[in-house]
């Protein structure tokens, strides 16, 4: 009897360009769905505490599914991985996993506390710990990459450029938020590491955006697949005024503990400047971005995981509105977030369902392409 070959195992093929495709921008449904489930909380109606809620353990399933496979990935298929970690693009998108994880962190605050009490913001504090030294080395790592092993140039440079950086903003301001929550001993350290943290991104976010306004004027918008893009800058610029709000709010408690309560109201002024001025900057970013995104409709917007990018930094710049009206009592604040949240959440319905039907259409899934020559991604 003569032996035929076996036939090749397509489903294990499949399974296998499915892991292959796996890069870090699936990471940005985390930080989109993570926001919009802390958002859902500030609408005065019934039931939205609770769909937040169910949004936010959604949201833990899917960061838990989506570090797995990424660990998968690394360990079965090193090369996809390493062309990931060089890849002038895919490499931003390493910032949207301590990201996710930031909205996690803070669900256990929003969602958390209310449940389970002092426990529950011990484990923020704990994770918040982790979020913080991976946003640093993301932070720092990937910079390092671009000025020594990655190819850009000022005609090719994208918003994508924002994202390892603003990481460590977003876990300042998440600093902000679980300390209200702990002793004043446990608290301190959040402090002082929230501050530093800001200091680690929001400078280098500016400095970015500084060229990026210089990239846009001499070499006009990105392609269409990255138009949405434009909405990136308003994340660093949201958060940003977050952090220093939350952390100013945050602040007195601690430095009273430790001799030096007449600095609390200097922090809590310089919040109150400084969330303003970058809030009204973000606020003519959200302008622009909007514009150049009906401009971008109009000719054709194809659609790719960029689009959510709609989402989290909507969310960051409410959450900042919020803030706001919280600290200065303004109503035109308060008003101005619950006119966001339902639009947020509007735009994260539409692009998850769009997600989801490319998934089921397999259209999203594609390995970094890596040159059989030298082993290092294609540009």
């Amino acid at each position: 009897m003569i032996a035929h070959p076996s036939a090749p195992d397509t489903s294990r093929t499949a399974a296998s360009d499915v892991l292959r495709g796996l890069t870090p921008n699936w990471f940005t449904a985390s930080m989109g769905t993570g926001i919009v489930s802390l958002m859902l909380p500030h609408l005065p109606l019934p039931g939205t505490a609770a769909l937040g809620e169910g949004l936010w353990i959604l949201n833990m399933l899917i960061f838990a599914a989506l570090t797995v496979l990424s660990l998968a990935r690394i360990l079965l298929h090193p090369a996809d991985s390493r062309a990931t970690l060089l890849h002038p693009a895919q490499s931003m998108f390493l910032g949207a996993i301590p990201m996710g994880l930031a909205t996690i962190i803070n669900g256990l605050i929003v969602f958390g506390v209310p449940r389970w009490g002092v426990d529950a913001a011990l484990l923020a504090r704990d994770l918040w710990v982790f979020d913080a030294a991976l946003s640093a080395a993301v932070g720092l790592l990937v910079p390092y990459l671009m000025f020594t092993r990655q190819d850009h140039a000022l005609e090719r440079m994208t918003a994508l450029w924002l994202l390892p950086v603003v990481a460590s903003e977003v876990a300042a301001a998440s600093a902000g938020q679980i300390a209200p929550h702990l002793g004043v001993a446990a608290a301190t350290p959040l402090i002082y590491g929230g501050y530093v943290l800001f200091a680690l991104s929001v400078p280098l976010a500016l400095m970015i955006l500084t060229v990026f306004v210089l990239r846009l004027a001499q070499h006009k918008l990105p392609g269409a697949e990255l138009g949405v893009s434009m909405f990136l800058p308003l994340g660093p610029l949201g958060t940003g005024a977050l952090a220093l709000l939350q952390l100013g709010e945050a602040a007195p408690r601690v430095l009273s503990a430790q001799g030096l309560g007449e600095l609390g109201p200097v922090l809590t002024g310089a919040a109150l400047l400084g969330g303003l001025v970058l809030w009204g900057f973000g606020t003519w970013w959200l302008a622009l971005a909007t514009l150049t995104t009906l401009r971008f409709i109009r000719q054709g917007l194809p659609f790719n995981l960029g689009w959510w990018a709609f989402t989290f930094p909507l969310g960051v710049f409410t959450a900042a509105t919020f803030s706001l009206g919280s600290l200065t009592r303004l109503g035109f604040f308060m008003n101005l977030g619950y006119v966001f949240v339902p639009l947020l959440a509007v735009l994260w319905l539409l692009v998850t369902v769009r997600t989801a039907h490319s998934v089921w259409r397999g259209e999203l899934l594609g390995s970094v392409p890596v040159s059989p020559a030298t082993g290092l991604p294609r540009v």
